[in-house]
């Protein structure tokens, strides 16, 4: 095992690996932007460095102060956690270059998946099915108006380099083509610097479902069971649960060794999730994969009791996995809620600023992930996840219950501040997501019916006047 790792990430995400490594008795390195000099990160890790002003490119983007930070405190690894540089195949290779380990897959392996292209490529080759869509980027919105008749409408624009939701149009008819072709090539410069877009068949009403899988550097692989993420707006992602409800054995089980598989055929080294949408039909498709740590890892951790984390860093540091797959026995059902700082009577606009009082809930079975506390100031700069709240319970109604009444107790308020806590409460009452039923189009129906009513104030307090979702649709208290 390691001696010193640095963490090249902020937030809920880097104190988590903190953590794990505090567990292993592996000294951390924190660093952090001139915007999170009172990060709870800071605080927490054994030594922590400054690497530059708040902007992100400038300091958890800037490749060479991460790796100097590392070179300067003897740190032999680094963790990226997810976003930043953690898809990063340039980062993975200076970090090689320096003999430091990057704890993720091997740069080629980021490189080959990290495009979104290149990924539905290789994965056909492997044997996973993906939808009917171009074979590479489309560079005219000409040749995409050709490809999206032979395939049908709806389609979809993505981004070759995309992520978090980002870089995508859906498109419904032939006279949206250019629009949206332009707006999506020039979303993706700006956000990825890299204007590289493709299309694919576009399922409206699917489930998007997620493999967890585990390999080490000597052939070894395994899934964790799967996640449902299809609680998203804007292809962003608000909810996630492990089991996936409503999904036959069958299927899940397929779906788990088809990932594995397709990892190890590509040399997959760590923790990772491969992503699929699934039709009525229980017809599955690859997506993308992810080469890092998600979000919503811990959901997957509560009904396996796997470490994620501490598994990444054994596998780093070159131990052969300990697990068998027969060896993942998941247990009940876990749910993850994102709590953003946003305001969603405003389209979810940010909504940042200090917490006065910053009340995490408690009781069996519930964990909060969470960089925040009373007093701490709320960056405007990055992104606006302050918490994750994840429960546990023997079957899913119970865990759905459990998370009302978590949600209930979360307070996080002072002045501007809003939260999407009690949107989250709306979504729990949801009569199709109470009964396993719902997809991606979910949060969209929700807002649809609530728009054109007069805006309401969103209120962080369950008790302080309920937001405009929650008067005509009570949500019940567990």
């Amino acid at each position: 095992m390691f001696d010193k790792v640095l963490i090249a990430n902020r937030g809920e995400i880097a104190l988590r690996v903190a953590r794990a490594c505090r567990e292993l008795g592996v000294a951390t390195v924190a660093v952090y932007s001139t915007e999170d000099r009172e990060s709870q990160v800071v605080r927490y890790a054994d030594e922590a460095v400054h690497i530059g002003p708040g902007a992100a490119r400038a300091s958890y983007r800037n490749i060479a102060a991460v790796v100097e930070a590392a070179r300067q405190t003897g740190a032999q690894a680094i963790h990226p956690g997810y976003g930043f540089l953690s898809e990063d195949a340039d980062f993975a290779e200076v970090c090689a270059q320096n003999d430091i380990v990057f704890i993720g897959p091997p740069a080629h392996v980021i490189a080959q998946l990290g495009d979104k292209c290149a990924a539905r490529r290789v994965m056909s080759e492997v044997g996973l099915p993906v939808l009917p869509g171009s074979h590479g980027p489309v560079v005219s919105a000409e040749e995409a108006t050709a490809l999206m008749a032979e395939i049908g409408y709806p389609a979809i624009f993505k981004a070759a380099a995309g992520g978090g939701g980002r870089g995508m149009a859906v498109v419904t008819e032939p006279r949206e083509v250019v629009t949206a072709y332009q707006g999506v090539t020039s979303e993706s410069l700006a956000v990825f610097g890299d204007g590289r877009i493709y299309v694919e068949r576009y399922v409206a009403a699917a489930r998007h479902i997620e493999v967890q899988i585990l390999c080490d550097g000597h052939g070894n692989g395994v899934h964790l069971g799967l996640r449902d993420c299809s609680v998203q707006r804007r292809h962003q992602k608000l909810l996630e649960e492990s089991p996936a409800p409503g999904l036959s054995a069958q299927t899940a089980d397929r779906m788990g060794q088809a990932a594995v598989a397709a990892a190890l055929a590509v040399g997959y080294v760590g923790a990772g999730t491969f992503e699929f949408l699934v039709d009525e039909d229980e017809r599955f498709y690859f997506m993308e994969a992810n080469c890092r740590i998600q979000v919503e890892h811990p959901v997957t951790e509560m009904v396996t009791g796997v470490d994620l984390v501490e598994q990444q860093l054994r596998v780093a540091a070159g131990e052969r996995l300990a697990l068998r797959q027969a060896d993942v026995v998941p247990r009940g059902a876990a749910i993850e809620c994102r709590i953003n700082v946003e305001n969603p009577d405003r389209d979810f606009a940010p909504a940042p600023g200090v917490f006065d009082e910053f009340v995490v809930p408690g009781g069996p079975f519930v964990r909060v992930d969470t960089h925040g506390y009373p007093g701490y100031r709320m960056p405007a700069i990055y992104d606006s996840l302050i918490a994750k709240i994840v429960v546990w319970a023997p079957d899913r109604a119970a865990a759905i219950a459990r998370m009302d009444r978590a949600l209930a107790e979360f307070r996080a308020t002072g002045r501007a501040i809003h939260t999407t806590a009690g949107f989250l409460r709306r979504v729990l009452a949801e009569h199709t997501f109470r009964d396993g039923t719902h997809t991606t189009t979910l949060v969209g129906h929700i807002l649809h019916d609530l728009a054109g009513r007069p805006a309401g104030p969103a209120a962080t307090r369950p008790e302080e006047g309920a937001p405009r979702w929650a008067r005509k649709h009570p949500v019940p208290h567990s």
